[in-house]
């Protein structure tokens, strides 16, 4: 799959300013998961140290950021499944956010629900799951802008459902024409919120998250409910929130 607009000169035209915040969220557990495994908070630094020595390493270009920032961009380990703007086995890394916390929720959400879909007999949870949702200040002159003329015209495979095959050949010429970050719109967010991809970890302005959020998200028969502690808000997804994807459209929402 194809386009003439995808060549590198071309998509160097394109090239857009960008600066802003980027959301995330990550489980909150991640926080204090080795606590309960330690007694002292040395041993639990040293235990840290540990567990980040065992996975794959950071590129070079990307060692000066929070892990926060540099998970996505480990490429020791094969990929297993693609993404959007990825292929399956060793790729390059991308860093997937919402420019909203309310989209990056939307798409926790959908992707919660899914779990549910593709595991008929797991009961609904009793408690609610909480996450940490960051955000990052990006800051690029590279960035190619698939909601606007004229990449928008193919938006029929930006907004594919299920079919990722269009959008990672887009990334790999992004890449090739020395994109940073790809902005497209979110196809779960039932608002139609914009994403960012990161191609490049010379995109992040500063090397630490810069915003925190605290997120209650319970999923049951009605559908998915989130609550953010400070600034106070809310979100409700209900079951026809995600009713466009047949995998949701399809789900046993009927189960203890």
């Amino acid at each position: 799959m194809s386009s003439p607009t995808w060549t590198r000169v071309a998509l160097s035209s394109e090239f857009q300013h960008f600066e802003g915040p980027c959301w995330r969220l990550v489980e909150a557990q991640h926080q204090v998961s080795t606590l309960k495994l330690t007694d002292t908070l040395a041993e639990q630094a040293l235990l840290e140290d540990l567990i980040e020595n065992s996975k794959p390493p950071v590129p070079t270009e990307c060692r000066h950021l929070d892990f926060l920032l540099a998970t996505p961009f480990r490429y020791g380990a094969i990929y297993p499944k693609g993404s959007r703007f990825r292929r399956a086995g060793r790729t390059a890394g991308v860093y997937y956010a919402a420019e909203r916390p309310a989209t990056a929720i939307a798409e926790m959400a959908f992707y919660r629900l899914l779990f549910f879909s593709e595991s008929p007999a797991t009961p609904w949870p009793s408690n609610a799951a909480e996450y940490t949702a960051f955000s990052a200040a990006v800051g690029t002159a590279s960035l190619l802008d698939l909601t606007q003329e004229p990449l928008s015209e193919d938006a029929v495979i930006w907004t594919d459902l299920f079919a990722y095959e269009g959008c990672q050949a887009f990334a790999e010429a992004a890449r090739a024409a020395n994109a940073e970050v790809i902005r497209y719109q979110s196809v779960r967010d039932p608002a139609k919120g914009s994403n960012l991809a990161i191609l490049m970890c010379r995109a992040f302005a500063r090397p630490a998250p810069v915003e925190r959020q605290s997120w209650r998200m319970r999923v049951s028969a009605s559908g998915v409910r989130a609550l953010c502690e400070f600034p106070q808000q809310a979100l409700e997804f209900g079951r026809d929130a995600f009713a466009a994807d047949p995998r949701i459209a399809g789900l046993n929402w009927d189960r203890r």
